[in-house]
């Protein structure tokens, strides 16, 4: 089965994940003092950034909204990803959560597999089709089985720092938003709508085996809120929450 080899988390591929919201202001200075020891990303942008598009499915009874809502351990999530509104690459996604530990499963798909995910349209001849690959596979089942389907857009910039040792990656987040314009995924001109307050921003550390004192140091005298954010479930909750006031609004006209 899909998930045999995806649960242990002593298989390679799990990493610790930490989160922490602070300042814009508090985020620069962190950037400043982590620029003296850690390597940037040669794939960004000059500005040293890049562009994260991430379209999150679920089921029809949104099993995956309120499984990180109810906190269920061990739990996952399915997402198409691109980078910069660029088609030329895109990957299917399936992050895990377990016992504190993640792991992402990912594979590469063409823009004809994109539109597949997207409509549902050609899924049962892909599904049986001996070259397509497990990630793409299952989505596709559950997207038959249990109405798997798009649900939102998950948007932010990110500004990522790597360090070698102990296989670490701090990263930054900022202009965290949401949409549900699948149509313009690509758009540079995509409309979509802030989820977190002014002036706040993400920071992401992800590790394998252990977190160097060089780079704990910095976090720890920095002053920085410890938090289990979930970019897809924030986003989608404000979805909903929009949706249930615009239904509101229009019944009491």
């Amino acid at each position: 089965m899909f998930w045999n080899n995806c649960r242990n988390p002593d298989d390679h591929g799990w990493r610790h994940e930490l989160k922490y919201f602070g300042t814009d202001a508090s985020m620069r200075i962190l950037q400043a003092r982590f620029s003296g020891i850690l390597r940037k990303d040669s794939h960004t942008r000059p500005d040293g950034t890049y562009l994260i598009r991430s379209i999150y499915f679920d089921d029809i009874d949104d099993h995956y909204f309120d499984s990180n809502e109810d906190g269920v351990d061990p739990r996952h999530k399915f997402r198409i990803r691109a980078y910069n509104c660029d088609k030329s690459f895109i990957s299917l996604e399936c992050k895990i959560k377990e016992n504190g530990m993640t792991k992402k499963l990912s594979e590469r798909i063409t823009l004809e597999e994109y539109d597949i995910l997207m409509t549902g349209k050609g899924a049962a001849e892909k599904i049986t089709d001996k070259e397509t690959k497990p990630l793409l596979r299952r989505v596709l089942l559950l997207r038959l089985t249990d109405g798997l389907k798009p649900k939102v857009i998950v948007q932010y910039e990110r500004l990522p720092f790597i360090y070698t040792l102990g296989n670490v990656r701090i990263t930054f987040d900022r202009k965290i938003s949401s949409s549900e314009r699948f149509e313009d995924f690509f758009s540079e001109k995509l409309p979509v709508r802030p989820v977190l307050p002014v002036g706040q921003s993400l920071l992401e550390v992800k590790y394998d085996g252990f977190l160097p004192d060089s780079i704990k140091s910095v976090i720890q005298n920095n002053t920085l809120r410890y938090t289990s954010f979930s970019k897809y479930y924030f986003c989608r909750r404000y979805s909903l929450n929009s949706r249930r006031e615009m239904d509101a609004l229009n019944d009491a006209v």
